[in-house]
């Protein structure tokens, strides 16, 4: 008998390594918890216990903001209509994110999310502005 081990490919998990630094820079630079993410789950994080958010499935904003191809700043998210759902999946692990879409080629990869826990903290220009930056950086290195 012969086993056959098929992991589905991830072009955003190709850049690895280079993702983790980027989410380490994001961090440094906000102090906020910074992950990056392919199209399934979490494959860079800092700022936060990578076990428990590595290689873990997407929020529901996450996946939306994906397939609208848009970025969004959530600043509460108890109460975001992307939230608002019964399935304990569903609940933020954050109080206010900052979400940006890697397009490349007109398609969505991955996502770049800025996000807290401290319910004094809102999201901004500042923060949209920077995951913007880094998903558009993340996707020319994919087109390339």
């Amino acid at each position: 008998m012969i086993w056959i081990l098929v992991k589905k490919y991830s072009p955003i998990g190709e850049l690895g390594d280079f993702a983790q630094e980027y989410a380490e820079s994001l961090h440094e630079a906000m102090n906020h918890i910074a992950c990056i993410a392919d199209r399934d789950t979490v494959i860079a994080i800092s700022g936060a216990p990578k076990k428990e958010f590595l290689n873990r499935p997407l929020s529901l904003a996450v996946e939306k903001v994906m397939e609208s191809r848009r970025s969004i700043i959530i600043n509460n998210t108890a109460q975001h209509e992307f939230y608002r759902v019964a399935e304990e999946e569903a609940i933020s692990k954050f109080t206010a994110e900052a979400i940006a879409p890697i397009i490349a080629e007109g398609d969505p990869f991955g996502a770049v999310i800025v996000g807290t826990r401290n319910p004094d903290v809102k999201m901004g220009d500042l923060e949209i502005k920077l995951v913007e930056t880094a998903a558009g950086f993340l996707a020319k290195q994919m087109e390339q």
